[in-house]
């Protein structure tokens, strides 16, 4: 044996000895969405929270015990970028005055206990949480999560969404109050602004999301621009809600990280997108999803139909996406995270590679929220984020919903027969 590799070995054996115990995962095919590539017979290391090694053979390390995935296609943890995990509307209404006035903050956390598990089980081991949570409760369900109270997954939070004057709840009576700031903060000036982001941060946000074109009053170039530099200065990225139109230039060009929703983007918004690297999280709603909202049949088929259009332009395009749920209706007879999968089939319907739908939900929704160095990939020194699927999810991305398999921050939060 070299001597090199004959130290190297040697090494990799007295770290695994003197740390944590050693866990062995037989991965039958590994996927590597960033790469495209699927490696058959790769056996896993983990070591406490990450990987310790990804090999062929494990003969030289003292692996303490064994997970059999053989049979099954394992992957790193799934990500959503667009999550309300404390927000539920009711089906074809649009009830959030009374959900206001009738739901406590109390009641909504626990309702993200619900939701944070029903992803965790799902795969999904990263989401960020972009707002509408009412008065910061998701906070204190990282917290619980953090503390193992409950299962839930790494949740990248934005706090309370930054916009103009009325959030994003028109039509609310004056006599009624500023009903609105259970879960926005206006901020109509560049102080307001930074007043603002300073108030999420203070309340444990570590990303911001603000809301550009809800009104007739939108925010400025300058305006998202000012808010990109201020979050900044705390190590933060700004997703902006924006559908598209005027609006959706000034938040391009302002630098935002990434447009939320995009509904209406033309070719030449997509291709500005591209030039300057905005992440699209398009939020694709199926048509089932879009049903959700009571907008009657005809309504309904027509935006199915604008955003399966939107989507593959923007793929054929070229720009970079992150995949994002962004569901709050629950589809009858399916749970969150079930209505949520819904927007799957619009990826597939717009023909956009499963394999790159994987992308957007690994790799590339990791780059977008600034983890990529730590999660989204399967490799020496990532956090042991894994998911396993029974079924190929690259050959149908509608399979990845036959999990089997959960590690979080390499524990075992999953494991069926």
């Amino acid at each position: 044996m070299n001597k090199v590799v004959g130290l190297l070995l040697l090494n990799c054996i007295l770290w695994s000895s003197a740390g944590a115990q050693l866990v062995g995962i037989k991965a039958g095919h590994l996927i590597d969405p960033e790469s495209g590539r699927i490696s058959d017979n790769q056996i896993i290391l983990v070591e406490g929270e990450r990987i310790l090694a990804v090999v062929e053979d494990a003969s030289g390390y003292a692996v303490d015990d064994w997970i059999d995935l053989s049979e099954a296609w394992v992957s790193p943890g799934l990500m959503d970028c667009h999550v309300h995990l404390t927000l539920n509307i009711s089906y074809q209404q649009r009830d959030i005055l009374q959900i206001y006035a009738a739901e406590s903050d109390a009641y909504r956390v626990l309702r993200g206990v619900q939701y944070a598990r029903e992803f965790l089980e799902g795969g999904f081991t990263t989401v960020k949480e972009i707002g509408n949570d009412g008065n910061y409760v998701t906070a204190d369900l990282i917290r619980a999560i953090d503390q193992g109270w409950v299962n839930g997954p790494n949740i990248i939070y934005a706090g309370k969404i930054i916009a103009p004057y009325g959030g994003q709840l028109p039509g609310v009576a004056h006599q009624s109050g500023h009903a609105w700031h259970r879960e926005y903060i206006d901020a109509d000036t560049h102080e307001e602004i930074k007043k603002a982001i300073r108030q999420n941060v203070y309340y444990g946000a570590n990303t911001i999301k603000m809301a550009a074109d809800i009104f007739p009053y939108v925010y400025a170039e300058e305006d998202i621009a000012f808010a990109v530099r201020e979050a900044a200065t705390y190590g933060l990225r700004v997703s902006v809600h924006v559908v598209g139109g005027a609006a959706a230039d000034n938040v391009i060009r302002g630098g935002a990280a990434s447009i939320e929703h995009g509904f209406f983007l033309n070719q030449e918004q997509l291709q500005l997108m591209k030039e300057k690297g905005t992440f699209l999280v398009g939020t694709d709603f199926s048509y089932e999803n879009w049903l959700s909202y009571g907008l009657g049949l005809e309504k309904t088929q027509e935006l199915f139909a604008t955003t399966t259009n939107r989507l593959k332009q923007a793929y054929q395009t070229g720009v970079r996406m992150a995949f994002g749920s962004d569901v709050v209706y629950n589809i009858p007879g399916k749970n969150r995270l079930q209505s949520s999968l819904e927007v799957l089939h619009t990826w597939k319907a717009a023909g956009i590679p499963a394999m790159y739908v994987l992308k957007t939900m690994t790799s590339e929704a990791a780059a977008l929220m600034g983890i990529e160095k730590e999660r989204g990939r399967i490799a020496a020194g990532w956090f042991a984020d894994i998911v396993a699927f029974r079924k190929d999810p690259t050959l149908d991305i509608l399979d990845i919903s036959s999990v089997q398999f959960v590690m979080k921050n390499g524990r075992v939060v999953r494991k069926d027969p």
